[in-house]
């Protein structure tokens, strides 16, 4: 089989929902089922697509290899920030340390793209993260150095909602010395990953990080890091040219159905959830298989079959049920 067929053939065994009760106490993230039973949580990537804050279809293969590219970017920049992982007992699934989350999304770009484009083309531009920005800067333009826009960390099915840094300090949700740690880490954190994808060809372009902190107040990453769900990846070669001549960048990222849905749907994340067509499920199932290959190096292994009973069988193995 093509990698195309093999990517249709998996549509019908896409994991929309995790269910292993033993494992735990469940809370339902746009992606992730996260079960916590004592220190750890063991986190299911599912193959849920959300897009605009509203979780919109699955996508084959995709909890697999976000959760290879997690593993992948906590082992190599751990010495970089902690972070919680503690084992990957299935290509799905990862074993983390529970730590108390930080209410908020920090969220890095390099460059005016995306929704801080958009807010910009409105009229916004980056106000509501206390940020000026170059009224003559055009679109997918890099910034002179790396800005932060964080957003608030909102439920399942209401949106994020852009905040400053002196707001998230006022309002409580974390403390100033908090901030500075954190914003510290998410810096260096994108230049780590800014240098890496240098080298195999891409550019980061934005993501996003979570923080969490332990019963001494200390820090870690958590949640994903790098993957196409919170980062934004274009093809490097070429990417000059594209901006000079006004181009659309070539992705390798969700902001390929983003703009999908914009121009296809007219939708934007209010109203009704558009269908979305098999051929274009399995279209962006292939830019994630294809990042994953060019960031880790390594070729997934797709295998057509019963997602959730390749993950029992997995955790059972490792005594985890």
């Amino acid at each position: 089989m093509t990698r195309n067929e093999i990517l249709r053939a998996q549509i019908p065994h896409t994991l929309r929902e995790a269910e292993f009760p033993a494992l735990g106490e469940l809370y339902r993230g746009k992606v992730r089922d996260n079960f916590a039973k004592g220190s750890r949580i063991v986190m299911v990537t599912t193959d849920r697509l959300s897009a605009f804050d509203r979780v919109l279809t699955t996508i084959p293969f995709k909890g697999e290899v976000l959760n290879q590219i997690t593993a992948f970017w906590f082992e190599k920049t751990k010495d970089v920030a902690p972070n919680h992982l503690q084992d990957v007992p299935d290509p799905s699934v990862l074993v983390v340390r529970r730590l108390r989350p930080l209410s908020l999304e920090m969220v890095v770009r390099g460059y005016l793209t995306g929704s801080l484009w958009r807010d910009f083309q409105a009229g916004r531009g980056a106000k509501a993260y206390g940020i000026d920005l170059d009224p003559a800067l055009k679109k997918d333009q890099r910034f002179e150095r790396p800005i932060l826009t964080p957003s608030t960390k909102e439920e399942m099915g209401k949106h994020d909602l852009p905040i400053s840094p002196r707001e998230l300090v006022g309002r409580g949700t974390l403390t100033q010395r908090q901030w500075d740690e954190i914003a510290q880490y998410a810096l260096a954190l994108f230049a780590k990953g800014q240098e890496w994808a240098r080298t195999r060809g891409l550019i980061l372009v934005d993501t996003k990080y979570e923080f969490g902190v332990d019963e001494g107040g200390k820090i870690f990453l958590i949640d994903e890091i790098h993957t196409p769900d919170s980062s934004r990846y274009w093809i490097a070669e070429g990417s000059e040219e594209r901006f000079r001549k006004g181009e659309d960048q070539k992705m390798l990222d969700k902001e390929f159905i983003r703009q999908w849905l914009i121009r296809e749907r007219g939708y934007q994340g209010e109203g009704p959830l558009p269908e979305i067509p098999d051929e274009v499920r399995a279209e962006l199932a292939g830019k994630y298989v294809e990042l994953t290959e060019k960031l880790t190096g390594k070729e997934p292994s797709l295998a057509v079959g019963d997602t959730r009973a390749r993950i029992e069988k997995a955790l059972r193995a490792k005594k985890y049920l």
